[in-house]
């Protein structure tokens, strides 16, 4: 067991396995799926994501360095959420980009029945230690517990 400390980006306590990439998250490949044809595990579409190609997203901690590729990712993260096939959590080793945190905060507070914390700057160390199905559990303070 181990914890990082991270900054809060949307509130929220979660405990849920990780799936992890090392690589950016491109939101709109990878959750294209989801949205257009009603795929409710949110399998991962994006192709150039060896990591997490063909992986399920929905209700797992999403554990990644930052996501990447066009400008619709915020509003794609969002209607994730607004469908209820957004990730448990999102757990950013970097800073969060713009986009990301638009979708997420926008989720946050735009939609009341929806929960997805976001916690960001976890630094490197937390994406070499977690792997996939390890259990994340993130407290209210943005503690980040992987086990």
């Amino acid at each position: 067991m181990k914890q990082f400390q991270g900054r809060i980006v949307t509130p929220g306590t979660a405990k849920a396995k990780a799936v992890v990439t090392h690589e950016g998250f491109n939101t709109l490949a990878s959750l294209q799926k989801a949205l257009q044809f009603g795929d409710k595990t949110a399998s991962c579409n994006d192709q150039n994501n060896q990591e997490l190609y063909g992986k399920p997203t929905a209700g797992y901690a999403l554990c990644l360095p930052q996501t990447i590729g066009s400008t619709t990712g915020g509003l794609v993260l969002y209607c994730a959420c607004a469908m209820h096939r957004q990730p448990a959590c999102m757990l950013f080793s970097n800073h969060i980009d713009s986009l990301a945190a638009a979708g997420a905060i926008l989720a946050d507070v735009w939609l009341d029945d929806i929960s997805m914390p976001v916690v960001d700057c976890l630094g490197d160390e937390f994406l070499d230690y977690v792997r996939d199905d390890m259990m994340i559990t993130i407290d209210e303070n943005g503690l980040v517990t992987v086990e």
